[in-house]
């Protein structure tokens, strides 16, 4: 149960916890499984999930199992970190996946994770952890270190001070490490992250902003480590993040801070 107060768990804790039951591995719950894992009575399960039902929140499965409905996602369509982001972001996605076929990625920082908003995926790409809709922790992957690396200070010192799990021996895992990559980012626009989250791939991330001049989103694609040099990539993942950028009207016209680089960033 995600709910951490003292207090009894409201109304709005109890729809949630009923949400918060479903996983990437588990999508489809009984009601019996939905009270476990929301740790709530099975009658006050019952009275919530049928409720969720009626509304097309939850789908009733013919096994009777329910899943997420369709009408939660069309709520859900509606942030302003989801659908207006990836419209103008799909063109260069596209551009960046036909000239390599290999994963690209498109995420927002929800510190001290990343949430990938798109994804493109060739059959024949390396394999990678991330869905649309999941999330992952910022410190193990290029698109969190970019975010990370144009957060508020706030922000970073709040992933800094937490738990840095580790998932292969390249993993950074040392908050003085990850203090000195960041600040690296922040210099060079980009990160070529290691394998950190799987060895057998790497990926280069690069920032895009928006009319305020912060970093908004996160661009990154996935490679095979064996037989790629992901420096050649650099170029054109900067270039599909500027030109991501533009769209959303943070253009270098609009008189950003030029970096040593020549390419506009963000205030830092």
């Amino acid at each position: 149960m995600r709910h951490t107060s003292a207090q009894a768990p409201s109304v709005v804790d109890r729809v949630l916890n009923v949400f918060g039951a479903f996983t990437p591995d588990r999508p489809a719950l009984t009601l019996s499984d939905l009270s476990r894992r929301a740790r709530l009575p099975l009658s006050t399960t019952h009275r919530i999930v049928g409720e969720l039902a009626r509304r097309g929140a939850l789908e009733r499965q013919d096994d009777g199992r329910y899943r997420v409905g369709l009408w939660l996602w069309e709520v859900a369509s509606l942030s302003p970190r989801g659908t207006g982001l990836r419209e103008n972001a799909m063109p260069f996605l596209e551009d960046l996946y036909e000239a390599t076929h290999e994963n690209v990625q498109l995420a927002v920082l929800d510190a001290p994770d990343v949430v990938y908003i798109e994804r493109i995926s060739g059959r024949n790409a390396v394999n990678v952890v991330s869905r649309v809709g999941g999330r992952f922790p910022a410190h193990a992957t290029g698109v969190g270190l970019v975010l990370l690396a144009y957060a508020s200070p706030e922000v970073q010192e709040q992933v800094l001070s937490g738990p840095l799990k580790t998932y292969t021996p390249k993993t950074i895992a040392a908050p003085e490490q990850l203090r000195r990559v960041l600040a690296g980012i922040r210099r060079d626009g980009f990160v070529i992250s290691d394998r950190q989250v799987e060895l057998i791939s790497v990926s280069v991330a690069a920032p895009v902003f928006g009319p305020d001049g912060t970093a908004v989103a996160a661009i990154s694609i996935v490679v095979p480590v064996e037989g790629t040099d992901p420096r050649v990539l650099v170029p054109a993942v900067r270039a599909a993040a500027r030109g991501i950028s533009r769209s959303l009207g943070a253009p270098k016209a609009l008189g950003q801070p030029v970096g040593p680089s020549g390419d506009w960033q963000a205030p830092v």
